[in-house]
């Protein structure tokens, strides 16, 4: 069966971990694009006051407080969609939690505690939207991670998750498709993200964590989460840093586990020590943050991504790279020197036009 999502203007939108980083950052940017959004998040504090920020801007918003591993309180949040909206046409399940440390330390409570946030949560949010969109249609849009593809060591647990995310979705979608139900199942993959994540994990390091290079903005998640609300696609990566990782992972394996071993340690610690051990495993964190504290260079934006959404866009780039290209040659030619190196001359040429190699 066709899927045909309605525009952005039209819809109500569920989004779980709605408090800080990825979920804050669609939040925000559906509600300005007119979408009524219902947010969801352990923190009933900080959802009032995101809810209060929209409202202000002129968008409708509606909180609802509750923990996504109980399925009962994620039926709440949907009968609560119901009754101020009559129902939701996307359901987002971003929330998540995350640990650092060997996995020979971690313990199991906190393995298993993790494991209901991100997989337990949400598969009960996929089945309970599956339900209600049965027969109105509309969008499941599940919020991975590259490391489903490429693991990072010290976040083994994370990563793990991660992976049954990616099954889970990717059978859901299957499954549904079968039944022609009229609801596309998208998967997000984000690579590193700006946002709050080290600072609200489970830190069993020595050192504060950090993420590990190349680091994107979360309002490019959002921008591919709030597409997929409206365009049906399968899955995307969130940053070309991301898809060449997972690239690299899948066709040379045992080179991407020495890399690991070499760069990925060190990678993910700052020379500090831990600031909140206990992190946001248990508890609600400190939320109303879209960004963390990164302390190296943020890509703002992801040619990659951007190229990956919209196939108009990627016609453009392969033209600006190829005028790019025919220059560079046409020096070489001329000159018969040794010209500016072509990614130099292919960043200068999209940097004209507003866009990144990210």
């Amino acid at each position: 069966m066709k899927k045909k999502l309605k525009p952005l203007r039209e819809q109500v939108i569920v989004i779980t971990g709605a408090s800080s980083g990825i979920g804050l950052a669609t939040a925000k940017l559906a509600a300005r694009e007119g979408a009524r959004v219902v947010l969801a998040a352990r923190s009933e504090e900080t959802l009032a006051e995101v809810v209060e920020e929209i409202r202000a801007a002129g968008g409708e918003a509606l909180a609802v407080a509750g923990d996504v591993g109980k399925r009962e309180d994620v039926e709440r949040i949907a009968a609560a969609a119901l009754d101020r909206f009559g129902g939701f046409d996307t359901w987002v399940n971003n929330a998540g939690v995350a640990i650092y440390g060997r996995l020979e330390e971690v313990s199991e409570e906190d393995s298993r505690r993790l494991f209901d946030t991100n997989f337990w949560g949400l598969v009960h949010g996929s089945l309970v939207a599956a339900r209600h969109l049965a027969e109105r249609g509309g969008a499941i849009v599940n919020v991975g991670s590259t490391v489903s593809e490429a693991v990072v060591p010290l976040q083994g647990m994370y990563a793990a998750s991660k992976h049954a995310v990616k099954g889970f979705t990717d059978a859901l979608r299957i499954e549904l498709e079968e039944e022609r139900r009229p609801i596309s199942v998208t998967l997000i993959k984000p690579g590193a993200i700006d946002t709050p994540y080290p600072q609200h994990a489970r830190n069993y390091l020595e050192k504060e964590p950090k993420l590990p290079p190349p680091v994107y903005a979360p309002e490019e998640v959002a921008r591919a989460i709030v597409h997929a609300a409206a365009h049906p696609i399968r899955d995307v990566f969130v940053g070309a840093g991301g898809k060449q990782m997972s690239a690299f992972a899948r066709h040379a394996p045992r080179a991407f586990d020495r890399y690991g071993e070499r760069r990925l340690f060190a990678a993910q610690m700052r020379d500090e020590p831990p600031r909140d051990p206990t992190g946001a495993l248990y508890r609600a964190g400190g939320g109303g943050r879209v960004r963390g504290d990164h302390p190296g260079h943020v890509r703002e934006s992801s040619l990659y991504t951007r190229a990956a959404l919209h196939p108009v866009l990627t016609r453009t780039v392969f033209a600006v790279i190829g005028v790019a290209a025919a220059a560079w040659i046409a020096e070489v030619v001329r000159r018969n020197a040794r010209p500016r190196p072509l990614h130099q001359r292919l960043r200068r040429a999209l940097r004209e036009r507003g866009l990144s190699l990210g």
